[in-house]
């Protein structure tokens, strides 16, 4: 994912190209409107200490407004038959979308989306996902009135989805002018989520570039990329690097893929998993939670590894660390969750059995050689090689929340710090908003922080709010 902030909201907004939602146009609607609209909005700027000032959690138990979906007009429109995912006609479908001529209820005509006949259908999904992220929805709440974004024009490339759109409407509602392009897979952009789109702008608008008052980066590759701009003293402006915060690697890394992988195979194969031999390539956070979600459904999980020190969590663990050559031939299912290239190349593919499935948890398609002709095997490959968790099931609303929030705060904290705290560099969030983003979701478990007296402050050597624990402290 990758975040332009960029000063001086009466300049024209960069172009870029606008959202590509294959299930309604996701930014800002007005309540009892069908139609959405790239959302620019203007009004008060603020500081981030105005934010974090207010992140002692208390024990209040989730309102209504988490439990029980909001009776909104616009709500009230999705259940009419303009909502269903059917309207598009094979003619419609046949037509690219850059090429038709689309506009909504307001005459607006600057998107590109496949169809705005589905904008009610995607809002019905937008409501939905609100309920379920009640940490960017409380972060909306508590920073709308100051506007800590007012000015910004933000641009955005990421996988387009109903909790992106959460994302986008939070960024809008904090004064940013919004331009977002879509990377999903089989869309109809262009630009990958690792970082293209900061190369894309580096290689092309070299001038342009410099004007950018920060980008915040939450892929693996877009974040190897930055560092390696550093390195060579090409990067000219501060990055922000999410993908290694926290809440990010442990909540959407570890917790998210433990569920989705199995949402995905499920889904595509209806495979049984017990009893099945499984291969995981790569035990980093994503590894780590598809071999817990395996083991637990009863399959024999093995792991390949080139770092000794995950190697031995793995072994610590109870899997089998080998080699992809050892096993290719006795495996069924063989999952990729590197974020590295040519991890399974044509020759394993070759070698592997009948029947076994095939699929990337990593990063793009570069990890399994889908492209050198080994098509029509009997063999699985889910996807083409491309990402199973987003292209064949989602990603579990509540974590997106936890990362929309590190996002949302990265870019207020970039936009609104004072000049030289950040140069030409690659950062990490700092400790205490990776604290208050968990802190924003607890209160939907109605968890209880307990609160430390003076005298063990004193001896902890912390402060009361926090940060409470080092940047180098590993969870």
């Amino acid at each position: 994912m990758v975040h332009f902030c960029l000063r001086g909201a009466k300049d024209r907004a960069v172009q870029h190209p606008v959202s590509d939602v294959e299930r309604g146009a996701v930014a800002s609607t007005r309540p009892g409107n069908g139609d959405s609209v790239p959302a620019r909005v203007h009004a008060k700027s603020s500081t981030i200490n105005s934010i974090l000032k207010d992140s002692k959690v208390t024990g209040t138990k989730r309102g209504p407004r988490y439990r029980n979906r909001s009776l909104s007009q616009s709500s009230n429109d999705s259940f009419s038959s303009s909502a269903s995912y059917t309207g598009s006609s094979d003619g419609e479908d046949a037509v690219h979308p850059r090429e038709k001529e689309q506009k909504n209820s307001s005459d607006f005509t600057d998107f590109c989306v496949r169809s705005i006949t589905q904008a009610a259908f995607g809002r019905r999904e937008i409501e939905i996902a609100e309920q379920e992220m009640p940490g960017i929805m409380a972060l909306r709440k508590r920073a709308n009135q100051d506007k800590p974004l007012e000015g910004t024009r933000i641009v955005g490339c990421t996988h387009i989805t109903a909790q992106t759109a959460v994302l986008i409407e939070t960024l809008a509602a904090l004064g940013g002018s919004i331009r977002w392009a879509a990377c999903n897979i089989y869309s109809t952009q262009i630009l990958d989520d690792g970082g293209d789109a900061t190369h894309v702008m580096l290689k092309k608008y070299p001038d342009r570039f410099k004007s950018i008052s920060g980008i915040v980066e939450e892929s693996v590759t877009g974040v190897h990329r930055l560092y390696q701009l550093s390195k060579c003293s090409k990067l000219t402006v501060p990055a922000m690097n999410i993908n290694d915060s926290v809440t990010k690697t442990k909540f959407d890394n570890l917790y998210s893929c433990r569920e989705s992988i199995l949402d995905s195979l499920k889904r595509t194969t209806d495979v049984m998993f017990g009893g099945k031999v499984v291969l995981v390539c790569g035990y980093g956070e994503v590894g780590k939670g598809c071999c817990q979600a395996l083991k637990g459904l009863g399959a024999i999980v093995m792991v390949t590894e080139i770092d000794p020190i995950c190697a031995l969590q793995a072994c610590m663990e109870g899997f089998r660390v080998v080699k992809l050559t050892e096993v290719v031939r006795s495996i069924d299912i063989l999952i990729s969750a590197t974020g590295n290239k040519n991890v399974v190349t044509r020759e394993h593919l070759d070698r592997l059995k009948n029947g076994c499935i095939v699929c990337n948890m990593g990063h793009s398609n570069t990890e399994i050689d889908v492209v050198s002709g080994w098509w029509g095997r009997r063999r699985v490959v889910e996807e083409e090689g491309r990402l199973v968790n987003l292209s064949c099931s989602s990603i579990p609303s509540f974590v997106a929340s936890i990362t929309a929030c590190t996002q949302a705060l990265a870019l207020i904290e970039m936009y609104n710090a004072p000049p030289g705290r950040y140069k030409q560099d690659v950062y990490l969030l700092p400790k205490k908003m990776d604290e208050y983003v968990a802190s924003l979701h607890l209160v939907a478990f109605d968890a209880h922080l307990t609160e430390l007296a003076d005298e063990q402050c004193k001896y902890l050597g912390i402060n009361k709010v926090g940060p409470f624990k080092p940047n180098y402290y590993r969870y």
